[in-house]
């Protein structure tokens, strides 16, 4: 059903001893949903997403991905069930060659624990490595060392690499960030274009990137929901534009 609920938070709580990070957050993302976190520095945005994708666990509250409980599992048994994520911090191999940092993604799930196949016979998995580089617009690249690609393009190899596991929910981490201005618009095209067959939540700091490829916006602030709703409305709200818009960004 594309109109159901993919991921619920339910008074999701993370404490460091007296400091709240996040407090009380609730949250519905439906399935196809392109959902953007925004928020001041300190919001609680990336404690968020950790505790979303198994990183953290949460003080109190509940998360349901897909109709399950996921509350304090596991990152590894959170993504097997289908989330991905790309990290704020690029993560690749930087002395691989980008099909090679795909392929290692590609073959984790797919043949777990083969010590004895050479990695060259394994011509699907080759194959579906280099179908990710032709999505993200790294196909003509995929025989460079990671290291020798631009800050954009070694963004779009983890994008690669986070889409190898086929997640049904993506998690973005400030994707563009640190990028030029030519490299974030090739960025919210291709985010866009990997949100037609997937749920995607980003937490981004560049209001023309959230303003342009969200379906809806959640506005955290001192780890408490301020507002949510379209583009539009949030861009309108007062409460909003005094606590972080009105910032100058």
């Amino acid at each position: 059903m594309p109109d159901s609920v993919l991921l619920e938070t339910r008074d999701l709580t993370r404490a460091f001893g007296s400091l709240i990070a996040v407090k009380q957050v609730s949250v519905g993302v439906r399935r196809g949903e392109l959902r953007s976190i925004i928020g001041p520095n300190g919001a609680g945005k990336t404690t968020f997403f950790r505790l979303i994708s198994g990183e953290m666990t949460p003080t109190s509250g509940t998360i349901i991905f897909d109709g399950r409980d996921i509350t304090g599992l596991p990152q590894h048994a959170v993504a097997r069930l289908g989330v991905g994520k790309s990290y704020q911090i690029t993560n690749v191999f930087p002395h691989l060659p980008a099909l090679e940092n795909v392929r290692v993604a590609v073959q984790g799930p797919a043949r777990a624990f083969d010590f004895w196949s050479r990695a060259d016979h394994l011509v699907e998995l080759r194959e579906r490595a280099e179908t990710l580089l032709e999505t993200v617009g790294l196909g003509k690249k995929s025989a460079l060392l990671a290291a020798h690609l631009s800050h954009g393009e070694r963004r779009h190899l983890e994008l690669a690499i986070a889409l190898a596991s086929d997640p049904t929910l993506l998690l973005l981490d400030e994707p563009t960030a640190g990028m030029s201005p030519e490299e974030t618009d090739e960025t919210m095209h291709l985010i866009r274009t990997l949100a037609s067959g997937r749920t995607i939540i980003l937490v981004e700091h560049k209001m023309k990137v959230v303003m342009n490829i969200s379906d809806r916006i959640t506005v955290l602030h001192q780890g408490e929901v301020l507002a949510e709703g379209p583009p539009e409305e949030i861009r309108a709200n007062e409460l909003v534009q005094q606590t972080y818009l009105g910032a100058g960004r």
